[in-house]
């Protein structure tokens, strides 16, 4: 099976970390070919140059270039793809002239979020929708983003993100990890998430707030950056500097999350709805009890009460106190950690995702 996968960037972000595990867990796959079409030259995951596939870079210069469709069309004719699988709503309206021209069979994988309430002329549901009629499958990585996007049921396919927990095989030292970011306390409580709208530092930083009133003894980690970073940085008064660290981008997340006692994503769900996030499945494969924002896919990952807690949005005071009863609840919490991570191998894990694709390219092909 010649399989070609198409998307905008291979900048940090999810769905991008999503097509490179892809990549890697199909490598032990003998009857099935990759491609890769990125529609920009910046690439943060670097090792996709190291699986040995063919991977074109169609630039967009200007932005608005059409001429990107004509260069897919003829790397398509060439290389003859069997599938063609995108992973975002610009990269299937791309594909769309190539498939249709060329009879190939379109995977639309756009949905990754799972907005509330969505109007029929918000601009991500409008662009989203009008894709679907050229898809053979319409692709989310939770039930709660298909069910937002109101995709027709006999389109509709979930796979859940996996994780590859060889990622967690050569974890830095601990004690040169504190030594970097100078963490003196016991407890690091963290957040790995960009600075951007749909993220909601703010309450993470007023319940850590909070918790500073009473208690010296933990640093927080915001990890990540984006155009909120600075204003949240004015949000930490000078005294608490020292406890509230952040840390822009880093290469090394599962290392660093791995120094947290509690993983942290709060969501603004005014005008974001997680998919299947990465952060969390980062925090439980590590074997950290999440607290996170209510909603969406989060729901699907987190079991509230077992492998940490769900919490209502722009709730600082639930944060702080869900955070505090963790710290002074060891055991509970070291046993939310190990279903987290039992919940990964068993339902996030990068070989049943992998197995889920194959699968479902089979059937198209039938």
């Amino acid at each position: 099976m010649k399989i070609l996968l198409l998307i905008e960037s291979l900048t940090s972000g999810g769905r991008e970390r999503r097509l490179v595990e892809l990549v890697k867990g199909f490598s032990d796959f003998e009857d099935v070919e990759l491609a890769v079409v990125v529609f920009s030259d910046k690439i943060h995951y670097t090792e996709i140059f190291d699986f040995g596939i063919p991977v074109k870079i169609l630039k967009r210069v200007p932005k608005k270039n059409p001429v990107v469709f004509y260069r897919l069309f003829e790397f398509c004719r060439n290389w003859k793809p069997d599938l063609m699988h995108s992973w975002g709503t610009m990269s299937t309206i791309w594909a769309i002239p190539s498939s249709v021209l060329l009879r190939v069979k379109l995977i639309n994988a756009n949905i990754v979020n799972a907005p509330i309430n969505m109007g029929f002329f918000n601009k991500q549901y409008f662009r989203a929708r009008l894709t679907f009629p050229f898809s053979e499958v319409i692709l989310g990585n939770s039930w709660a983003g298909l069910k937002a996007y109101k995709v027709p049921k006999e389109k509709a396919v979930c796979i859940y993100n996996g994780f590859g927990v060889e990622r967690l095989s050569n974890l830095k030292d601990a004690v040169a990890i504190r030594k970097r970011f100078h963490i003196k306390t016991p407890y690091v409580i963290g957040m790995v998430a960009s600075f951007t709208d749909k993220k909601d530092f703010e309450t993470l930083i007023n319940a850590a707030l909070i918790l500073f009133e009473t208690r010296n003894d933990i640093t927080f980690l915001a990890i990540g950056e984006g155009p909120n970073l600075e204003k949240c940085k004015k949000l930490i008064p000078p005294e608490y500097t020292p406890l509230f660290i952040f840390t822009g981008v880093q290469n090394d997340i599962e290392s660093i999350v791995n120094i947290f006692d509690i993983g942290v994503l709060a969501t603004n769900t005014k005008v974001h709805g997680e998919g299947i996030s990465n952060a969390i499945l980062e925090y439980m494969a590590l074997g950290k009890p999440t607290v996170a924002t209510t909603g969406g896919g989060t729901n699907e990952i987190v079991e509230d009460m077992k492998t940490g807690f769900l919490i209502p949005p722009d709730s600082p005071r639930a944060l702080a106190d869900k955070v505090n009863y963790l710290l002074e609840s060891k055991n509970e919490a070291d046993q939310m950690g190990v279903k987290a991570k039992n919940r990964i191998t068993s339902v996030f894990g990068l070989e049943k995702m992998t197995t889920e694709y194959h699968n479902l390219y089979k059937r198209l092909l039938a």
